[in-house]
């Protein structure tokens, strides 16, 4: 790859807007390709494109200390968990503060990425008046998140259901896209997104009944632990991550208790054995009746649905909060076809044989997402100025191995489980990485 490359980003939510600053430090040119007419993907409510999945009452699970950029601090006067308005204006001021906007190309839609000779990417884009064009560019950085299009479980009898059934992507507050005032609705999955809806729809004022549905218990982690937030309390990246769990189960469960006491289902694995739902209200409201704990779905009929337990409940509605796929719309599935959500790639970045595609936030950290993209653009910013060489493909191969291993080894199965990585960890990997690449560029 040229010394100067030409690139392409593509979204314009937090890991796309963080690579263009680094990219700007740098000097190198860039376009970036924005599908909507605002900045920040998924953190921008209402967001035209329709990918977004914010709701009217989301407020952040990572504390502001967490998800804060290290080069633009994040106001003090915010709260711990800032509302999604509060992010939103964040973002912006960033964006403004590094004079970025008026580089981003707003309602441009990337619809193919192809291959050309020599590791070069031909982009076809549909531009705001309609048109399309084809751009030729050294690298591409792929950005476009991955909280956008609706993973949908499937139950016996779901095609007979007459109510109301719909992904928690599309839902905004009680009223809106449906009025679930005093229905009776059964929220299903167990993540954040599914207990900070069911413990807003379950106030008496609201819903006539509600339930949860899961298919597994799971650990519910507070936001504060001792009058402290709990992310706070982190341990450096070089700790080995097995050391680490073992030293945090005992303190979590002597916190936590036993979730069953809460009448919730026993989990089938340890505390941080999964990626971590966190409430500061959902055991409260189990605790006061207002939630009622079910197992998994056996089966839906025209009006109700039958539990594993074997218990059923007349419903009005069905709200899945049953997660996300990854997808690429504009890459041909011969180059990338994440299956299940599985998408191995070296350092989180690099597909192997392909160099100069380069992939952004693609990941579940613990604890944040925000401010990933930032992380890496350090060790991309090297790649892409010269100054760093990948290792052989066969080495990042039985790289990619070997990390799963230590990030994904101790998870239980599952889609949501396919990308995990452990923040700290992966950012002292990263600065490890460059170092060993600088002196593979030297020695070249």
């Amino acid at each position: 790859m040229r010394t100067d490359p030409h690139c392409c980003i593509i979204g314009a939510g937090c890991s796309g807007f963080t690579a263009a600053k680094a990219l700007q430090d740098r000097g190198l040119s860039f376009d970036i390709l924005e599908m909507s007419d605002v900045i920040g993907g998924n953190w921008a409510y209402k967001n035209s494109n329709g990918h977004s999945a914010c709701y009217e009452s989301l407020h952040i699970d990572t504390s502001k200390h967490r998800m804060a950029f290290a080069d633009f601090p994040i106001p003090d006067h915010l709260p711990d968990f800032p509302h999604h308005s509060e992010i939103f204006e964040y973002f912006n001021a960033y964006v403004d503060h590094f004079g970025l906007r008026s580089k981003i190309e707003f309602e441009t839609c990337v619809q193919e990425v192809a291959p050309l000779p020599e590791d070069r990417w031909a982009v076809c884009i549909r531009c705001p008046d309609g048109s399309e064009q084809t751009r030729e560019y050294d690298a591409v950085l792929v950005s476009n998140g991955h909280h956008w299009k609706p993973r949908m479980p499937e139950f016996e009898g779901q095609e007979t259901f007459e109510g109301i059934q719909m992904h928690a992507h599309s839902y905004l507050n009680p009223s809106t896209p449906e009025n679930l005032q005093g229905k009776r609705i059964v929220v299903v999955g167990m993540g954040n997104s599914a207990m900070d809806i069911a413990s807003e729809l379950s106030q008496r004022s609201v819903a006539g009944r509600l339930w949860v549905s899961a298919r597994r218990g799971v650990w519910i982690l507070p936001k504060y632990i001792h009058g402290r937030v709990a992310d706070k309390a982190t341990m450096p990246g070089w700790i080995p991550l097995r050391l680490q769990r073992m030293i945090a189960r005992p303190l979590l469960k002597r916190v936590l208790g036993r979730m069953e006491d809460y009448g919730l289902q026993k989990p089938d694995h340890e505390p941080l054995d999964a990626h971590p739902s966190v409430s500061g209200e959902f055991l409260t409201r189990v605790g006061c009746g207002d939630i009622l704990p079910r197992p998994d779905i056996r089966r839906l009929s025209a009006h109700g649905v039958e539990f594993a337990d074997g218990t059923s409940e007349e419903v009005d509605v069905i709200i899945y909060a049953t997660g996300y796929d990854v997808s690429f719309p504009f890459l041909s599935e011969d180059l990338i076809c994440p299956e299940d959500n599985y998408l191995p790639l070296f350092k989180r970045i690099w597909s192997p044989g392909l160099p100069s595609l380069l992939f952004l936030g693609l990941a579940q950290p613990l604890p944040t997402l925000v401010n990933l993209a930032e992380q890496q653009m350090k060790l991309i910013g090297d790649y892409l100025a010269g100054n760093y060489a990948l290792p052989s493909r066969s080495e990042m191969e039985a790289t990619i191995v070997r990390e799963e291993r230590q990030y994904l080894g101790h998870f239980y199965d599952s889609a949501r489980h396919r990308m995990q990585i452990d923040f700290n960890k992966y950012v002292w990997d990263l600065g490890r990485e460059r170092r060993r690449g600088g002196r593979r560029r030297r020695q070249a």
